[in-house]
């Protein structure tokens, strides 16, 4: 949609723009070393990225600290250029940083001074081609921020400051921040790590509703299990540093999800196979196969044909 013609109401679904055969994340044999140095030492932080999303696909990535989840976020969204392979998304490599993506992380990070409204359209007033417009269309993008803060159920919160909204309410803000420019894929880094469990439950279902009514693409990177499976189309475990894909689990829910079905026998079940997926990759420092069917290593996953695609145990390249 062009910065012409913002809805003023709840936003729709983003159309497609790729063949149905045709993933709209594909990471092709990517490496990345942080520097010539480490490059020369052939220390990566990455190794062996194979992965095929299709559009509209909801993933989730878990690890332990430091396996290089947030580096395949930079990898993801261009920030990092990879040392090795190719990277390309919505039909085109990544040469550098993608505005169709939207970014949120653990800290809302709202300026102080800027009320509710205003942190929601900082950045149509710093990225084209919305900056060049944002004087004549102020009140457009306005309304359009007003819709996502209604979405969300920050409506009447409009014109409060990040000190009056509660953690739960700020992280709101900063996902409808994230989504104001209607991006085609998602980003989130541990996004509600830091809220106690109640609000972290209500937001995964505030973001399970956008997510449903947009498609976007969404990548989360997080350490809660349930958050990931209760989430997820699929499931990814990446290794210890060098970080790798060990681990592609599809999460075989029926959805919509509601947390009800977190307490069933299978979404336990699925939670327990996975901590003991982790449980055993931390017992090793050589990163031996996980599970009967073996790591992905240095293969490709096999690409994940539709959204809610179902399957058992944890699946891995063939």
């Amino acid at each position: 949609m062009s910065a012409q013609s913002f809805p003023t109401g709840p936003i729709g679904a983003i159309e497609p723009t790729l063949r149905p055969d045709q993933p709209f994340i594909d990471f092709r044999d990517v490496w990345l070393a942080y520097n010539d140095e480490l490059l020369a030492k052939q220390q990566f932080a990455v190794e062996a990225i194979d992965l095929r999303v299709a559009q509209g696909e909801f993933i989730a990535i878990v690890g332990p600290s430091g396996c290089g989840k947030s580096t395949f976020m930079k990898l993801a969204t261009g920030l990092r250029r990879p040392s090795r392979g190719t990277i390309v998304i919505d039909g085109r490599e990544v040469a550098g940083p993608l505005k169709i993506s939207g970014m949120a992380f653990q800290a809302p990070s709202l300026l102080p001074w800027r009320t509710t409204l205003d942190n929601v359209l900082l950045p149509l007033e710093i990225v084209e081609p919305y900056r060049s417009q944002f004087r004549s269309k102020k009140a457009e993008y306005a309304e359009r921020a007003r819709a996502l803060l209604r979405q969300v159920g920050l409506g009447g919160y409009e014109d409060k400051y990040p000190w009056q909204l509660s953690g739960g309410m700020q992280q709101r803000a900063s996902i409808c921040r994230a989504l104001i420019h209607e991006p085609k894929m998602l980003l989130l880094d541990e996004p509600f790590g830091a809220l106690d469990a109640f609000t972290r439950e209500e937001l995964w279902c505030t973001l399970r509703d956008l997510w449903q009514v947009q498609r976007f693409n969404v990548i989360l990177v997080t350490h809660d299990l349930r958050e990931s499976v209760f989430l997820a189309d699929t499931l990814y475990v990446m290794s210890k540093s060098p970080g790798r894909f060990v681990v592609q689990r599809q999460i075989d829910l029926p959805r919509p999800r509601d947390l009800e079905i977190t307490y069933t026998p299978a979404f336990t079940e699925i939670v327990h196979e996975l901590r003991g997926h982790i449980g055993a990759m931390r017992r090793s420092a050589d990163g031996p196969p996980l599970g009967a069917e073996g790591p992905l290593g240095g293969q490709r996953p096999h690409a994940v044909g539709s959204v809610g695609a179902t399957g058992s145990g944890a699946e891995v390249a063939q």
